[in-house]
This record gives C-alpha cells, sequence and structure tokens, in this order.
C-alpha cells in the first residue's frame, strides 16, 4: 500500500520577478489557471500571495479572496493557504485577508535573517497573527526557518494559540537561515516527535536544492512544496517551466518511495481540516 503526500504548490512569491518572466503567475486570473493546472498533476494544496500591476509585493485583501473564489470553483477540495509573510508588506497589512477565511494561513514563529534583510516576527506579532488565525478558524502552517521556530510553536500552543495537531513546514537552502542538509531535517523531525506529537510536517528546498529535498520528504514520511516561489529554473529552450510540471516531477517518482499524491479529501483528513462543500 502506498500512502499518501501532500503536494504544495507555491505558485507565485513575494519576490519582485524580472518582466520577462511570464510563466510566473502574477494576475489572480494568472494564478487561478496556473494553480488548476497543478491541481490536475497532483497538487492539493496552493501557497498564495498576491501582487500589485508592477508585480511587486501586494496586500490587497480582494485580491486574495479573487484567487480564493476561482481556486474552490475550478479545483473541488484543494487546500487553500493565504501568505502572512513580510516580505514587501508592513506588518500591520500581513493579516489583512484572513477575514476571507482560508483554509490555513503560513505563520512564521520568530525572525530570521535572509539574504540581505531580516525576515522580522517579533513575538507579540506572532501572537497576534495567531490569535487572529484563531478567530477566523484558520489553521495556521508553522514556517520554521530557524530551529527555535519549531519550539516557539510549541510553546504557542502550550498558551492555546495554535490548536493541535500542528503542521510544520521546514525551509531549507535560504543563504543565512537553514541550509540545506538531509542531517538537519531529520534532527528536525526527530524534535518534532517530542516537542510537538502528532504534528504533520512538510519541507521545502529552495533553489537548486529544491527537488532534492523533495527526495528527503517522499523517503522520510514527510510531504512536499514545490512550486516557482521557492524555484524559477530557466534553461536554454525557454524561459521557465510550470507549476505543474514541478508537481509532475514529485509525482513521476512518489511510487520509487511507496508514495503517491494525496487527494484533496485525503489532504484535509491528514491535516485535520474539514472537508470542503
Amino acid at each position: 500500500m502506498t500512502e499518501p503526500c501532500i503536494i504544495t504548490v507555491a505558485i507565485t512569491g513575494a519576490l519582485p520577478t524580472k518582466k520577462d518572466t511570464p510563466a510566473v503567475p502574477v494576475t489572480p486570473e494568472e494564478q487561478i489557471e496556473s494553480t488548476v493546472e497543478a491541481y490536475e498533476a497532483g497538487a492539493s494544496l496552493v501557497h498564495i500571495h498576491v501582487r500589485n500591476k508592477d508585480q511587486t509585493p501586494g496586500s490587497d485583501p480582494d485580491k486574495y479572496h479573487a484567487i480564493q473564489e476561482g481556486v474552490e470553483k475550478h479545483c473541488p477540495g484543494m487546500i487553500i493557504q493565504f501568505s502572512t509573510g513580510g516580505r514587501g508588506r508592513d506588518q500591520n497589512q500581513r493579516a489583512g485577508m484572513l477575514h476571507h477565511r482560508p483554509d490555513m494561513a503560513s505563520l512564521a514563529t520568530g525572525s530570521v535573517n535572509f539574504p540581505s534583510n531580516i525576515y522580522e516576527n517579533p513575538p507579540d506579532f506572532v501572537e497576534s497573527l495567531a490569535t487572529r488565525m484563531l478567530e477566523f478558524n484558520v489553521k495556521p502552517e508553522v514556517e520554521v526557518f530557524d530551529a527555535a521556530m519549531l519550539y516557539n510553536a510549541a510553546h504557542l500552543v502550550k498558551k492555546g494559540l495554535i490548536k493541535p495537531p500542528v503542521h510544520l513546514q521546514f525551509v531549507l537552502g535560504i543563504p543565512n537561515a537553514l541550509p540545506a542538509r538531509r542531517s538537519l531535517l531529520e534532527f528536525l523531525i526527530k524534535e518534532r516527535e517530542e516537542v510537538l506529537p502528532g504534528s504533520t510536517w512538510a519541507a521545502a528546498g529552495i533553489s537548486r536544492h529544491q527537488f532534492e529535498v523533495n527526495q528527503w520528504c517522499l523517503e522520510l514520511g514527510g510531504h512536499c512544496r514545490t512550486g516557482l516561489e521557492d524555484n524559477i529554473k530557466f534553461d536554454r529552450d525557454r524561459l521557465a517551466v510550470s507549476n505543474a510540471e514541478l508537481v509532475t516531477k514529485i509525482v513521476d517518482i512518489a511510487g520509487d518511495y511507496g508514495r503517491r499524491p494525496a487527494t484533496s479529501v485525503e489532504a484535509r483528513e491528514i491535516l485535520g481540516l474539514t472537508n470542503a462543500d
């Protein structure tokens, strides 16, 4: 029997992209279309950012809602996750779309150095963001950019600000943060079992590490994240691969590890989410 693997597709990121990169979806219509293709390829969870017309990071709640409605219409049961990340957004704006009640939202539980700046998540802000998610019944995906964030998440559970079972995502390969090392991922998985028993986990590999980390996740029993947010891959013949192609790469090898892509119903059961209508 093969075990289901939730495949998350991060369709477009918060960082500005060059205007000659049409493969990265920008408008709500483009993001919906790209999500549908990834869903049909085997993704059961979509991680959403929005962008302004100039492709810079955006915070418009209406754009989040437009993408949410499109995905709900064309991708039955797919888990919708909003990003509350801070790159290019004021802290006051980062929870501004949670009233639309997505299934999930990302929650970084601490600050960390990035390549050229600091991703700031002070403790009082993290607690206020977690409180807003509780208010709107949005399940956090705890983003672990540094080992301390794992223990911070356990503290939030003790305070009643995150409901178990917790879902974690280990982010590997960002310069100045966690390196993409299998031994480190294995350590984090072991610590997770001790400090957050019953939790589920996925890992994201950044840039050239993406597919290798996907393979580690399949082998070690976790779930996978892929997509152009983490890895815009160029080649000589065309500008970039698509989100659907990145999902297909995981699907094509999953059987080698005794895994298969989870359906939306299975993904919701694994994460303790209510089934979609």
